[in-house]
């Protein structure tokens, strides 16, 4: 590319890459931030300054926004990050994505359905921990058999979770029992701190209608009562904070391992032993990942009836149903013979 160093030529393929088919119908502003980026050298030298795996479109502007960028089109954004390139250049350095989508727990409530109680959560890659109360939220399930109502036991929630319903089979639903929560991550983040609150509303993108206001009200769930989170590394610490876990948590808990969506972002090797140490350590393990990601489902999925997209929801290996990434519909299979055990 002329004008483009091999660096910056390396960020501009990625960011028109990401416009041209990551962002439309998603977030208009981040297309034409991102188709922006892939036509300026000069902006793309600045994030060129960035490792290579700290510079992905949703991590730069969620970073930039978190500082302070305006929401506006990209001339304006690229004068603003002109003026503060230093200090987005060592923030996004020192961060990872962290998305943090509490309603994931309408794709994880019908695995937790199936466990006897009472339940110690807890989960790999956690964040916050938004997905570590889903005994905290109500929830909607709608579909073409009507409408499936889920509310905590004692007192409405401030949050309630809207989920599509696919399909005619409908999944076995209640509300868990959670008596402790915990969650690793490599940097957890606190939802009574400011900065870690912004950082979670900065990481949805521009034109996601209602998800900012989803993730605020969970943020105040956590806040009112804190999870116990671990910094570290879960391949190497999940075993000790597992075991702490089983001596904090009320006698006769079952413990319950869950990774929803985290796995994808740890190296294999790391990856299958997670998942190794997630069966070996808890009572009970849920995951929620792409259904070709690993080999650790107790049967393969039909690729030619599984839903463009969907990732798959499993109770110890087990496919129960196919979701929603993030949760916003779901598709209950656990009578197929493919999801048998």
């Amino acid at each position: 590319m002329t004008g483009f160093s091999d660096a910056a030529a390396a960020v501009a393929e990625r960011y028109e890459r990401f416009a041209r088919e990551e962002a439309p119908g998603r977030s208009e502003l981040y297309a034409d931030w991102a188709s922006g980026v892939a036509g300026d050298a000069v902006v793309a030298a600045t994030l060129a300054r960035i490792p290579a795996n700290r510079r992905q479109p949703p991590l730069v502007f969620a970073v930039t926004r978190m500082l302070g960028a305006p929401l506006r089109p990209f001339g304006e954004w690229a004068a603003w990050l002109a003026e503060h390139a230093d200090e987005v250049v060592a923030e996004c350095t020192a961060r990872s994505v962290q998305t943090n989508e509490p309603l994931r727990c309408a794709a994880l409530l019908p695995a937790l359905s199936l466990i006897d109680g009472p339940i110690a959560l807890l989960e790999v890659g956690a964040s916050a921990g938004l997905c570590l109360y889903p005994d905290r939220y109500g929830y909607r399930y709608t579909g073409s058999g009507g409408a499936l109502v889920v509310d905590p036991v004692d007192d409405p929630s401030p949050l309630v979770l809207q989920t599509a319903l696919r399909g005619e089979a409908r999944p076995p639903l209640r509300m868990p029992d959670v008596v402790w929560r915990a969650g690793i991550d490599l940097q957890p983040l606190d939802a009574r701190v400011a900065r870690d609150r912004a950082w979670l509303r900065g990481l949805v993108w521009p034109g996601e209608s209602g998800r900012e206001q989803r993730i605020e009200a969970a943020l105040d769930v956590a806040a009112a009562d804190p999870p116990h989170l671990v910094a570290g590394n879960a391949p190497e610490v999940l075993p000790e904070v597992a075991a702490a876990v089983r001596s904090a948590a009320p006698r006769g808990a079952t413990l319950v391992i869950t990774t929803p969506g985290v796995l994808a972002h740890i190296p294999r090797a790391g990856r299958e032993r997670v998942i190794a140490l997630a069966r070996e350590c808890g009572d009970a393990w849920i995951t929620l990942d792409a259904p070709g990601l690993h080999e650790s489902w107790d049967a393969p999925t039909d690729a030619s009836t599984w839903p463009a997209g969907g990732f798959a929801l499993a109770l110890d290996g087990r496919i129960l149903a196919a979701a929603d990434p993030l949760g916003r519909w779901l598709e209950w299979r656990a009578g197929d013979a493919a999801s048998a055990p």
